[in-house]
């Protein structure tokens, strides 16, 4: 079932410089109890396009759609929204350290929260409840923990914290934006099992939004990989890791250390296009090894690779497999000096 469905979303911004536009045509769905992964570098629109659906960027230009179970978030008013974040809708902030208030305790903060959706239950019970959710994420000793301050948890544990109050009306999406980053691997590794957990507990559908593709394949059920304001890749996590179509997930894989293989990463040269003045075309153009004049002018709609409609890449490359070796020949073969560019 399709919890989530996002159609033809816009967002831009004005700036001294121009319009930067921010998300451009993006589609993706959500169905209740999965995790969607958003890839992409720095700037690709990803954090943009999930804090737009739930009223986070004020003075934007929107259009599109965004219906969580049937209803238009992005025409609800703020009162409508307000009921909505929190209660059925909640959101994991890169930097827990910002996210919570310094001058409150961790629990008062937690406790606000939840009064703040449910007025029947009386202050000792939301506080018993937030001990509950403190200890269900590994806070130890967490009714004496649920007194401190943000400042006295160290940042694996302050990530834990908003991963609780995140889940603390259990709600039926949660995006996580960045969750793990800055965090040691130990600690990384914490804070997903916490949220596979949560998720296996109550059902709870995912969107997380990262670059990290070692966390997209621990978590994710389906990923979209974005460039520049649009989707450029959507397949399921198996399909975009073994049998991926778009030269920029392609590059983005081989830039990635591999355990236990001594190779030299191939990184993406040159740099994300400005979202002022985006190319004409494919916006991966300018950085594209397989690039043809045709890339240059037109821009590519998301097309189904070998006839799988869960399985679509905005590039003018052959969608058949044999199409698709042949071009990574080629390929091989300028990189190896032999062929024409």
């Amino acid at each position: 079932m399709e919890l989530l469905e996002v159609r033809d979303l816009h967002v831009s911004f004005s700036t001294p410089d121009g319009l930067v536009q921010a998300v451009r045509g993006l589609d993706f769905t959500v169905r209740a109890g999965t995790t969607l992964s958003i890839v992409g570098e720095s700037g690709s629109g990803k954090s943009v396009s999930t804090q737009t659906m739930i009223g986070l960027t004020r003075g934007a230009k929107v259009s599109g759609e965004a219906r969580f179970d049937g209803d238009d978030l992005l025409k609800m008013d703020d009162e409508a929204l307000r009921r909505v974040r929190g209660s059925q809708i909640a959101m994991i902030f890169q930097d827990p350290l910002s996210s919570l208030h310094p001058y409150y305790r961790v629990g008062w903060q937690i406790v606000e929260l939840i009064r703040e959706h449910d007025h029947s239950l009386s202050k000792a019970q939301a506080r018993a409840r937030a001990v509950d959710l403190l200890k269900l994420v590994g806070i130890p000793h967490a009714d004496r923990r649920v007194d401190d301050y943000p400042h006295q948890f160290s940042g694996g544990m302050r990530q834990r914290a908003m991963i609780a109050m995140a889940m603390a009306m259990n709600p039926r999406l949660l995006i996580a934006d960045e969750p793990t980053t800055a965090l040691d691997v130990t600690v990384q590794a914490q804070v997903l099992r916490v949220m596979r957990a949560l998720q296996a507990e109550f059902g709870t559908a995912i969107i997380l939004i990262t670059h990290d593709l070692g966390v997209v394949a621990d978590l994710s059920d389906d990923v979209v990989v974005m460039y520049a304001g649009r989707a450029m890749e959507k397949a399921d996590r198996r399909t975009l890791f073994y049998d991926n179509h778009h030269p920029y997930t392609e590059g983005l894989l081989q830039s990635v250390p591999v355990p236990g293989q001594r190779t030299r990463l191939t990184p993406i040269t040159g740099q994300p296009p400005s979202l002022v003045n985006p190319p004409p075309g494919c916006p991966f153009h300018p950085r594209c090894p397989y690039a043809f004049d045709r890339c240059h002018e037109e821009t590519p709609p998301l097309r189904p690779v070998n006839m799988s409609p869960t399985h679509v890449s905005s590039c003018w490359l052959p969608t058949d497999p044999a199409g698709r070796a042949e071009a990574r020949v080629e390929l091989a073969r300028r990189r190896a000096g032999t062929g024409a560019a």
